[in-house]
């Protein structure tokens, strides 16, 4: 069993800012992150409201500054999965693949995923035809006709980022109105290459076992009218899931599964914190994530301070 003071889960921007200022601490941390540092921003094309940055920055840019700026300081790595995380004789054991962590304190940055639609024809044409990032999979659609499914910021920017490469794009929300910021609302609504289909949702993806995608069943929710709509490809961006299937016990979550902290990130259990996409709170943005991962660093610092006093 490896013995830290403290261990940070998720490598995102979050958790990049904890182990940074935990390690400028001189606290013995450990930062687990089973792939490749940054998170959700790797699979961002361009971040138009991070301070200090006036023109857009390439999410693996601003990434790799946060990873240059931690790589100055001395701290574990662990590449792998988190299987469990026990509390246990006053701090917690932590799993990750085959290994076992203990530590005093737990900061928990392990941000969200993408959530499914759930409709016939998503989890058999995901991966050909159904994508769940357009920076990753948007150029496979160069030139053809894609549908967006949802209504919120991260529908419209990714709208915008693919209509760059389709030819034509269908974005699909179920409600009248967006829920998305206007100034991405109206950028959607000028684009030639982009129609706008309100009130109506997706009732399947179809296909072909060869050829992937070929379209998708829509229904109008005000008139109950169906219609067909082909298309190459389906992006589906209808919000984010907490990834904390292995949190301990007794940990505090809302109602839609993320972590309940107060303003110091401290949740509910003795030494375990929680900043970033998987804490229970409405804005979710790279800037807020770094002030979460900053915040719960501190409030960590101070309770293992509280522990020798």
């Amino acid at each position: 069993m490896k013995d830290y003071e403290a261990v940070v889960i998720g490598g995102g921007p979050a958790g990049l800012a904890a182990a940074l200022y935990l390690a400028r601490s001189g606290v013995k941390i450990a930062l687990v992150e089973k792939l490749s540092p940054g998170g959700q921003v790797l699979m961002t094309e361009e971040i138009e409201n991070y301070p200090g940055f006036p023109k857009p920055v390439k999410g693996y840019e601003l990434v790799d500054k946060f990873v240059e700026h931690l790589s100055a300081y001395e701290l574990a790595r662990h590449s792998d999965e988190v299987r469990s995380i026990t509390a246990q004789d006053g701090g917690y054991v932590i799993q990750v693949g085959d290994e076992t962590l203990q530590a005093k304190a737990v900061v928990l940055c392990t941000g969200a995923r993408y959530k499914h639609v759930g409709v016939p024809g998503e989890d058999m044409y995901s991966g050909r035809g159904v994508s769940y990032c357009a920076l990753c999979d948007g150029n496979f659609f160069k030139g053809r006709t894609v549908a967006v499914i949802g209504g919120g910021n991260s529908a419209l920017e990714e709208s915008l980022y693919l209509a760059r490469l389709v030819d034509k794009l269908y974005l699909i929300h179920r409600r009248d109105e967006f829920r998305g910021c206007k100034c991405y609302q109206s950028k959607c609504e000028m684009n030639p290459k982009i129609s706008i289909l309100r009130s109506t949702v997706v009732d399947e993806i179809k296909g072909d076992p060869f050829k992937g995608v070929t379209g998708v069943t829509l229904s109008n929710v005000n008139t109950g009218e169906k219609s067909e709509l082909p298309v190459d490809g389906v992006f589906v961006f209808i919000g984010f899931e907490p990834v904390a299937s292995f949190v301990p016990a007794g940990l505090e979550r809302d109602k839609a599964g993320f972590v309940v902290t107060d303003c110091e990130m401290r949740t509910n259990l003795p030494g375990f914190f929680a900043a970033g996409d998987v804490r229970s709170k409405n804005c979710r943005q790279v800037a807020t994530a770094v002030g979460d991962g900053a915040t719960a660093a501190t409030a960590a610092y101070a309770y293992l301070e509280s522990l020798h006093a």
